[in-house]
């Protein structure tokens, strides 16, 4: 029998009975394995060591999914040293949770194939670094962040990585002297990549596997699959790709066009990912000038198997937007679909927009099917 339990601090009337309930009814569980346990508390009316034996009792039921939600003001240390328990599959941290991971600690190896860092306080850069880098056999990381955590730079040094999220809603504002912000990401076996926020983030791709690589052969190192860069993100301009980086493993992009110099990352990553099927280039209505600043270096070509192509128009930057929506539709010869999305145009405007996007269809010869929606 496997279970579920959830237990929550607002629901007790002090630290004492909620500590007393929870240790009553998970001693007296008899399933052999507890699938997941979430844990809501407050370190104001719990004590660190009564925090600890809970945990401890979670590992002898064998949970699998852990998940600590800690309410302010006060923040809980997490003990590092609890976490190297081999059936612990999944890890989630949220809100007032300090992670505090020194040199001496970095050595430690944890299990967990996935872990959720969402909007925790960490104690500064080398903490971030030493405890993902202890992570050996993590596959999946979400990252969510807000303006209190103390890190400049957030490493994310993980081999068997697989899947990425970050979600940063910090801003510069009055801060900008601090510099927050910058993600240093070395994943070699990352397959998707997803990165959301509402200010100027820095983005640098590292593999140190470039500095070996000798041929052709060996640079095809980056292995995502899916790459977005959605609803606002931050200063897409900002962020370097290693030199020799191919994506050859790519199938889905997608790009939000209201930041600077978006189209020539655009370009940068097309030249890069000979097997894109699927585009997406989402607009999100901010009238930004520097979106076109200076010359857009057009692709090389378009990739072969580019299938279906998605435009999210905007009225503010449809011009500007069109003319590398024309030069997509005209050069990508297996194109089976495209839709375009106009929700804030009239009904005539959709259809001129139609009637002009089907004559640069025709001219290329391509069977492509195209769809305005609102």
């Amino acid at each position: 029998m496997v279970s579920k339990l959830e237990f929550d601090y607002q629901h007790y009337g002090d630290g004492e009975t909620f500590s007393d309930n929870f240790c009553s009814v998970l001693i007296s569980s008899k399933a052999p394995v507890l699938e997941s346990l979430r844990l809501r508390f407050s370190i104001d009316i719990s004590a660190p060591v009564d925090i600890e034996l809970w945990i401890s009792i979670a590992y002898l039921h064998r949970v699998c999914e852990l998940e600590l939600d800690v309410v302010g003001p006060s923040s809980f240390k997490l003990p590092v040293n609890y976490l190297f328990y081999r059936d612990l599959d999944t890890l989630k941290l949220k809100n007032f949770v300090l992670v505090d991971c020194p040199d001496q600690d970095r050595h430690r190896k944890y299990y967990m194939r996935t872990l959720h860092l969402c909007y925790v306080n960490c104690k500064n850069d080398d903490s971030v670094a030493n405890f993902l880098s202890g992570c050996h056999v993590l596959e999946n990381l979400v990252v969510s962040r807000c303006r209190w955590d103390h890190v400049k730079t957030f490493t994310i040094a993980v081999p068997t990585l697989q899947r990425l999220e970050i979600c940063d809603w910090n801003w510069n504002g009055q801060e900008r002297e601090q510099e927050f912000g910058d993600y240093e990401i070395n994943a070699p076996c990352l397959k998707y990549l997803k990165i959301k926020g509402t200010r100027d983030i820095r983005f640098r791709l590292v593999d140190q596997m470039i500095a070996n690589s000798s041929t052709s052969d060996n640079q095809d190192l980056w292995r995502i699959r899916n790459f977005s860069l959605s609803y606002r993100s931050s200063l897409i301009s900002e962020i370097a790709f290693p030199k020799y980086t191919i994506f050859h493993q790519l199938v889905y992009l997608e790009l939000c066009t209201s930041q600077a110099m978006w189209c020539n990352l655009l370009t940068l990553i097309i030249n890069t990912c000979p097997r894109l099927q699927v585009l997406k280039l989402i607009g999100c209505g901010w009238d930004n000038r520097k979106v076109f600043a200076g010359r857009w270096n057009t692709p090389k070509n378009v990739p072969e198997c580019l299938e279906t192509f998605v435009w999210n128009c905007c009225k503010e930057q449809q011009e500007k937007e069109k003319g590398v929506v024309k030069y997509i539709l005209r050069n990508a010869n297996r194109l089976k679909k495209a839709r375009i999305i106009m929700k804030e145009f009239s009904s005539q405007e959709r259809l001129k927009m139609l009637e002009e996007f089907k004559s640069v269809v025709k001219a290329s010869n391509s069977s492509c099917n195209i769809l305005v929606v609102e």
